[in-house]
């Protein structure tokens, strides 16, 4: 590994190497990469090609390299170390942040700690997994944490997860943010795609697979039609459990496929819910919040620092817990003047507390603070 540049005597380099290409993942690396740009910063970002994160940062001016990384680790781990090992040689960043699994066992393989290294899990690996595969991913956890600076969780929550598995690290936490102008912004609301009749309309936006919890809502779903019979649910996003969901779910559940742009479908909702089994802090209740409506949320990492002071009795449920999901959801729909007001309260809570631009202005805090690394501009956070 090449020695990195002298530091200060150009603008910080940092490459993001990231896998999945996609999902909330992804669209916090879009935010990143945006905010470290507009900083001045030079940022390279090593991802899947063809995928909406290759293209997404390509679009906001930043270098992109190609890294054919799949999700889980197999055969081709390898090949994809010996991958992200080049790319980080012909990059010759200042520092390396690495997202998610995939890429933080890739990239602190290829590193070892030859440069400031940044590891953000976005969840833990562990909690995917279970039995003999959940220990093994643990003890990498433990091992890796000696090759990693900094580690960044997005939750308490989600670092406390971490410390009960033995990982002892340097840790941050800092909270997800969200694009708080452009989901706040209700002149978009004639857009919104709200389909036809007169029931109240749940939305459930996530990738389409089992960590989001999908099938636990369509479990769920009879309940709560039994509750409230004019209610409509739709599901936005697609996945490896696409399939399968469409089989089981009733003909009158709309799957949107992938979108390009969320909000929309938010402003359309009157309650969004997201039943994961585990998360760090899910990014789509903060937009949801962001656009003013109320959330139902199980209550893994993350889900109680997301939610307003005082709506966790309504708003938070057992994960992995159908019976529990359809009360909640059933009496928020029975009640409409609550929803608004908990929507109200919720789009307050996240301009105040949860805008991206913090989030940019923390990530570059921890950067500064890295052994060897010197920033070459200080922001202070942004008020709302």
């Amino acid at each position: 590994m090449p020695p990195p540049r002298e530091p200060g005597s150009s603008p910080l380099s940092v490459l993001h190497a990231v896998q999945p290409g996609d999902g909330g993942v992804a669209r916090v690396v879009v935010d990143l990469v945006r905010d470290q740009l507009r900083a001045g910063m030079r940022v390279a970002v090593a991802c899947p090609p063809g995928t909406p994160l290759a293209a997404a940062v390509r679009s906001e001016g930043a270098d992109v390299y190609a890294w054919r990384a799949g999700r889980d680790p197999g055969p081709r781990l390898v090949r994809e170390t010996l991958d992200i090992a080049r790319l980080i040689r012909t990059v010759r960043p200042d520092l390396v942040h690495a997202h998610s699994a995939k890429a933080g066992l890739c990239a602190r393989l290829a590193l070892r700690g030859a440069l400031p290294t940044v590891y953000q899990p976005h969840a833990w690996s562990f909690e995917a997994v279970e039995g003999t595969v959940a220990a093994l991913a643990r003890r990498w956890e433990r091992r890796a944490a000696r090759w990693t600076h900094r580690v960044v969780c997005v939750s308490e929550a989600e670092r406390r997860t971490g410390e009960e598995a033995g990982v002892r690290a340097s840790w941050s936490v800092i909270h997800n943010g969200v694009d708080v102008a452009r989901f706040a912004d209700s002149s978009a609301d004639a857009a919104a795609p709200g389909g036809s009749g007169d029931g109240p309309v749940v939305v459930c936006v996530g990738r389409l697979c089992r960590q989001k919890g999908q099938d636990i809502l369509l479990a769920a779903w009879p309940a709560v039609l039994a509750q409230v019979p004019t209610a409509r649910l739709v599901l936005v996003g697609d996945g490896p459990d696409g399939e399968r969901l469409r089989a089981a779910a009733p003909r009158s559940v709309r799957f949107t496929g992938a979108v390009d742009d969320t909000a929309p479908w938010y402003r359309a909702a009157d309650l969004v819910v997201l039943p994961s089994r585990w998360e760090g802090m899910a990014l789509a209740p903060l937009e949801a919040m962001a656009c003013g409506r109320p959330v139902v949320v199980s209550d893994v990492d993350g889900a109680r620092e997301s939610l307003p002071p005082g709506h966790e009795p309504l708003c938070l449920v057992p994960p992995g817990d159908p019976a529990a999901l359809a009360v909640a959801v059933g009496r928020l729909l029975g009640r409409p003047e609550q929803r608004r007001s908990l929507g109200r309260q919720a789009h307050e809570h996240v301009l105040s507390r949860f805008d991206v631009r913090r989030t940019g202005a923390a990530v570059a805090d921890v950067y500064r603070e890295l052994p060897g690394v010197r920033c070459t501009e200080h922001r202070e956070p942004i008020s709302p």
